[in-house]
């Protein structure tokens, strides 16, 4: 069965470099940048996993969260800290979803 993961991030270019660098067998990584992507996306499609990068302002952020949670009650939602910066949304991204899918990523 493939996972699906919606990444999460405050511009197209930090989402879609870490979308590229995922290709994994098993995987679908799609891509947002804000709650209506996330509307649209678990309208058309079951999301095992949400992660966010922390450019998303705080109030999208928990608005985000409360409307996944409405929506699904099987996607889990990680969310990345600020410190880290845009440097830090890929090896973030990369060590949830190994942690949860028990694969290593590239």
């Amino acid at each position: 069965m493939t996972t699906t993961v919606l990444l999460l991030g405050r511009t197209d270019a930090v989402v879609g470099e870490a979308r590229l660098r995922l290709q994994a067998p098993g995987i679908e990584v799609l891509g947002g940048t804000g709650i209506d992507d996330v509307r649209s996306t678990l309208a058309r499609t079951r999301v095992d996993h949400v992660i966010m990068g922390a450019g998303l302002d705080l109030d999208t952020r928990l608005d985000t969260v409360r409307e996944i949670f409405r929506t699904s009650d099987t996607t889990t939602v990680h969310m990345k800290d600020s410190a880290s910066g845009a440097a830090g949304f890929q090896p973030f991204v990369q060590a949830v979803l190994g942690g949860l899918t028990g694969q290593e990523l590239p």
